[in-house]
């Protein structure tokens, strides 16, 4: 069966309704009704419960509380890098912006600025810069942490779809990454600026900041836009930027000749978070 045809029936799908759903039941404190839900998950997905900071799967009162639990502090060493990967899950796509056009698979590109919400002064930053594409699958760790230092300048929450980021989903789906509902933060570093995108997708309850709370829901039909000039929300290499309540995945967009990627990288290769993503050129 072809992609496309796998990624049918999402279209039919009442997306809105399971997302609303699924994290009705994640943010549920079920007592020995959740302790087995959580039993279950770890089994299918295989998660490893020794890397977190509390491995004791009754010691968490909701789904939410273990599906964004933190890890050991030990677990994650930071590599030395100029920029470190900021998840762990598996490349989906990474390299060169071609003009504002970003490579999500065979057959499908989407721009710069339908990623960012139309914003073409801000897209137009990172014209022929470099972007990499994460995806966090459900056994992963799902806090997303920072790249390198950066300071915070804007939020912005595009409304869109709720399709699956799965990689069977993005070669089936022209566009996922900007047409599904997202959160786009930007930030000012000693290097230029750089934006991290947070996709949503079905299930996904809610997408969080470490500055602003749960973003989503209120889900709404309009773009809404946070500014931070001033405030000095200044986040450092390694730390906590956000996370997700259910998975999904991130993009990241860099300018112009200002890095070059791990050369171990390669597409549908694993990640983790702290281990070399780039230099600076």
């Amino acid at each position: 069966m072809s992609d496309r045809l796998a990624v049918l029936p999402q279209y039919l799908l009442p997306k809105g309704a399971l997302t609303n759903f699924a994290g009705r039941v994640a943010g549920a404190k079920g007592g020995a009704m959740t302790t087995r839900l959580i039993r279950w998950f770890v089994g299918r997905y295989d998660v490893n419960m020794d890397e977190a900071l509390d491995p004791d799967i009754a010691n968490y009162a909701s789904f939410n509380e273990f599906f964004t639990r933190a890890l050991r502090p030990d677990a994650r060493p930071l590599a030395a890098a100029d920029f470190v990967c900021p998840v762990d899950g598996r490349i989906s796509q990474f390299g060169a912006i071609e003009d504002d056009q970003i490579f999500q698979a065979k057959g499908h590109r989407f721009s710069t600025t339908a990623l960012v919400g139309g914003d073409r002064e801000l897209a137009a930053q990172f014209q022929h810069g470099s972007f990499a594409n994460l995806y966090l699958s459900p056994r992963d760790y799902h806090r997303i942490h920072m790249p390198c230092d950066g300071t915070l300048t804007r939020m912005i929450y595009v409304p869109g779809e709720l399709f699956s980021v799965n990689p069977t989903t993005a070669r089936g789906i022209p566009g996922l990454f900007a047409r599904n509902e997202r959160v786009v933060c930007v930030f000012d570093t000693a290097h230029g600026p750089f934006v991290m995108t947070l996709v949503g997708a079905t299930i996904v309850g809610s997408m969080a900041t470490v500055w602003h709370g749960v973003v989503n829901p209120p889900r709404g039909a309009e773009v809404r836009e946070w500014r931070y000039a001033g405030q000095n929300i200044v986040l450092k290499q390694g730390q906590e930027l956000g996370r997700f309540l259910l998975g999904s995945t991130v993009v990241m967009l860099f300018p112009k000749d200002k890095l070059d990627f791990n050369p171990a990288w390669q597409a549908a290769g694993p990640v983790r978070l702290g281990e070399t993503m780039a230099q600076l050129k």
